[in-house]
């Protein structure tokens, strides 16, 4: 059993995840919209991801006898300066999600749960990877500057990005 001060703030960061979700889906429709399915493929993945994200913070906060609370997701922009701003406003929101799950295992310490620091390592790593990935296509667009080749061929690039697989929950 979890404390509430646990259970609240891993609540909070469910529903954090669930906005990071809805925000690249946002970003995937943007995309869309200027005909850059590549970036659209990408940000949908990383959607996918998102809620699988989201999905194990609800199974665990229920795994522990918590309640999952589900709240009012705000609306997420939806209209950037060009392909590299997106990327930009992604490794920002990244980097802003990293500091939440830092902020979750410094509570978990303080709190003594255990089980949750266990929990978190794995967000933890995660982060470090989605920062990685994010600031990759960064750079990238970077590189590729206002030149339309470039881009195309970055977008190209990200059409080549595999959807996660969701692995089934099982109760034992």
């Amino acid at each position: 059993m979890m404390n509430e001060r646990i259970e609240k703030a891993l609540n909070e960061q469910m529903n954090a995840e669930l906005y990071s979700a809805y925000l690249y889906l946002s970003m995937a429709s943007y995309f869309e919209s200027k005909g850059l399915e590549g970036c659209a493929h990408w940000m949908k993945a990383q959607t996918q991801e998102e809620l699988m994200h989201a999905m194990k913070f609800y199974e665990f906060i229920t795994e522990r006898g918590g309640r999952a609370i589900m709240k009012a997701i705000d609306a997420p922009p939806s209209d950037w300066d060009s392909p590299l701003n997106v990327f930009e406003n992604a490794l920002q929101h990244e980097q802003y999600v990293t500091s939440l799950i830092n902020k979750l295992m410094d509570l978990a310490i303080e709190e003594k749960d255990h089980a949750t620091q266990i929990f978190l390592q794995w967000f933890i790593s995660e982060q470090v990877e989605e920062e990685a990935t994010a600031g990759a296509v960064v750079e990238k667009m970077r590189l590729a500057g206002e030149s339309p080749g470039g881009v195309f061929m970055v977008d190209r690039e990200l059409a080549q990005r595999q959807m996660p697989i969701p692995i089934p929950q099982t109760k034992e």
